[in-house]
């Protein structure tokens, strides 16, 4: 029996500064970083909420907030008598404290104050930088059956990508005896792995060898989570979650479905890249649940003869005799003849420019936003705004993995120019 959702409050942490996706998040919050072409990371944790039927949720944030709020507001509505909210906590200086979040677990107990002005007895805090699709009101029920104090989301993963994440030892029952955060020596691994003979009754699929990683999904009692809270640790994983498995009825929730954690250049690339093969890891087709986002109202995109080959094409894009090859097309774009685009996110624009905006910027050798003519670009991501110039080569190739240039930026060997970046007439990156 499905579980009942309005006694449940979620909580998205928007993260810190998103070092890591720099200088994607030069300009916005790793949240509202721009995903598949026409939606923001954000829109993945609040719709998985949506679809599991919990409409009160809370986003936490601190740095560079100003598009998260904007890009919120527009989206996100409820009529009046649903109850639901889609609302920003950013950091603020109180009275009582005058300190940014230092962690998730400071996030979350320097808002507990407009958390418990609402009636609530399970708490789901999650991340606001992860793609994949859940059903939360199966944790829940496993949650509330199995009587736990704390359930945690955890994915079965190989030995390889065990040695960066956080790994859970459970028992039999998917109570939860043991945590170990990134273990590297083989002899640690090998406690870790889970009991080949436990894969039928936990519904692992697979025959190799497992490890449990958490996936930063908690479920929390209500009260569980105030006492858990107080003290002065910073961080959930670090701190909390270690001492919780000690004292408290701590749960494992087993996920097998497509997860990725969008926390480097790279992993943003790759994630964005996979959704334009003919069979996506992650599906945006999905009607049963599928991913909200902003309506903005564009026109359909118009194509003048380019050739496209494995590439998403977003809404209000003029593109002409132009060949895109496994490549995501952003809002707003304009492609000009003669390109070539392989390997490129390109993130469009904010605003169409005026004729005005065009000719006062081209009377000054500055192109106007979007690629100009013959111009070629590869293993790259292009921001918002960009003004690519014509006869332009832009690609990482031959190039250091991380170099920072006064035009562009290259992080794990992936060209970034960066949002209103300025590409004149002519350059070879």
């Amino acid at each position: 029996m499905a579980p009942k959702t309005n006694n449940v409050l979620s909580i998205i942490m928007g993260g810190g500064q998103g070092t890591r996706l720099f200088p994607l998040t030069r300009d916005r919050s790793k949240p509202a970083v721009p995903l598949a072409g026409k939606y923001r990371l954000v829109d993945i944790p609040i719709s998985n909420c949506i679809n599991s039927g919990l409409k009160r949720v809370y986003l936490l944030t601190q740095f560079n907030s100003a598009s998260l709020h904007r890009h919120i507001s527009q989206s996100y509505k409820f009529d009046h008598f649903s109850g639901g909210f889609v609302e920003i906590l950013a950091a603020e200086q109180t009275f009582s404290s005058t300190s940014w979040y230092q962690g998730t677990a400071d996030a979350v107990r320097k808002n507990l104050t407009h958390f418990l002005n609402h009636d609530f007895d399970y708490a789901l805090i999650l991340s606001g930088d992860q793609l994949y699709r859940m059903d939360f009101r199966k944790i829940l029920t496993q949650h509330i059956e199995s009587d736990a104090d704390l359930t945690i989301a955890t994915l079965p993963v190989p030995r390889a990508e065990a040695q960066s994440l956080g790994i859970l030892q459970t028992d039999s029952e998917h109570r939860i005896t043991r945590f170990v955060e990134k273990p590297k020596e083989d002899d640690v691994l090998d406690s870790l792995k889970i009991d080949p003979e436990l894969y039928e009754k936990f519904g692992i699929q697979g025959n190799e060898e497992f490890f449990l990683a958490s996936m930063g999904i908690y479920v929390f009692k209500r009260d569980v989570l105030l006492r858990l809270l107080d003290n002065t640790h910073t961080d959930f994983g670090k701190h909390i979650i270690p001492g919780a498995i000690e004292t408290h009825r701590v749960y494992s929730h087993i996920f097998q479905g497509y997860w990725e954690d969008i926390g480097t250049i790279r992993s943003f690339f790759q994630a964005n890249l996979d959704l334009v093969a003919e069979l996506p890891r992650f599906n945006f087709f999905d009607m049963n649940s599928p991913i909200f986002t902003r309506p903005r109202f564009l026109p359909g995109s118009k194509i003048n003869g380019a050739a496209i080959d494995h590439a998403i094409i977003s809404d209000g894009c003029i593109i002409n005799h132009a060949r895109i090859a496994h490549s995501i097309i952003g809002i707003r774009s304009f492609v000009h003849e003669g390109c070539l685009l392989n390997r490129t996110i390109l993130m469009g624009a904010d605003y169409y420019e005026s004729e005005t905006s065009i000719h006062h910027y081209e009377s000054s050798g500055i192109p106007r936003i979007g690629i100009g003519q013959n111009t070629r670009i590869e293993n790259a991501i292009v921001d918002k705004n960009a003004r690519i110039g014509s006869n332009c080569i832009i690609s990482p190739a031959g190039k250091p993995e991380n170099y920072d240039h006064a035009l562009y930026y290259i992080r794990d060997g992936i060209l970034i120019i960066p949002k209103n970046g300025i590409i004149p007439h002519g350059t070879v990156v």
